[in-house]
């Protein structure tokens, strides 16, 4: 698949009506976005609008202004060639720190469902998340999140939607969701309890979004941390392959 700064910006811009900030505010095409209560990604700045040095260190100084007038540090999402040029140099320079180096996954469906193996978990998939789905998400992925607000951020969503678990006998063990948009399909909130992990649950729960992709959008992504091997061969076995590496950049 290509890789091109219009196809990676395209991706940045669904996972982020996917994960949808409370509050955006729109800087000469920089979303300047705050989620409060939510996931911290879900409240960073993705600056996609072209801008020229000067322009640039001014957005960034309004960025600055803008999130410090909130009691919250600015973050910039950094992926070249989707930001402009020189960005991560000059955030660098005015002491941002480099964090959460990530990875830009894709992965056709029909793939995913030739090379699926036997499923070993009966997956359920719903077009909204219901206390069992919610539950184990925020178990595994809170850390410390206000319910209210990630309750909230899923209303948020306006997009198709489908809410898998997976069950081990009649205990909910795994969980994720995908969102369909404008000819992608992207997957969020991977989560497994502890002590299901390593019985395949993670991979039926691909395999179920493949078979809802399928019929809606050939094409799927993700967003994977890479300090995480376990997840990178995951989606490596499962059929994904990387189109870009990614990064953040938070201030003081």
């Amino acid at each position: 698949m290509t890789s091109s700064a219009e196809t990676l910006r395209g991706l940045h811009e669904r996972a982020a009506r996917a994960l949808p900030a409370q509050h955006v505010e729109d800087v000469g095409g920089w979303s300047l976005r705050r989620a409060p209560g939510c996931a911290w990604w879900a409240g960073t700045v993705q600056p996609h609008g072209h801008a020229g040095p000067d322009e640039m260190l001014r957005r960034i100084v309004e960025a600055e202004r803008y999130y410090a007038g909130h009691n919250m540090i600015a973050r910039f999402e950094i992926s070249p060639p989707a930001c402009p040029d020189g960005l991560d140099t000059l955030l660098a320079e005015r002491g941002y720190r480099r964090e959460s180096l990530m990875s830009l996954q894709v992965a056709l469906a029909t793939d995913i469902l030739e090379q699926a193996p036997a499923g070993a978990l009966r997956v359920r998939l719903d077009d909204r998340p219901n206390d069992a789905w919610f539950e184990i998400w925020h178990t595994v992925l809170g850390h410390g999140r206000d319910r209210r607000a990630e309750w909230d951020m899923l209303d948020r969503i306006r997009q198709p939607s489908a809410y898998a678990s997976a069950t081990l006998g009649d205990d909910v063990v795994a969980v994720g969701r995908a969102v369909a948009d404008t000819g992608w399909v992207g997957l969020f909130g991977m989560a497994t309890l502890p002590e299901a992990r390593g019985k395949g649950a993670a991979r039926d729960l691909i395999t179920a979004f493949a078979g809802w992709a399928a019929s809606r959008a050939d094409r799927m992504y993700l967003q994977v941390e890479r300090a995480n091997p376990p997840a990178l061969r995951l989606y490596e076995r499962a059929g994904f392959t990387e189109i870009a590496g990614y990064h953040y950049r938070a201030g003081e």
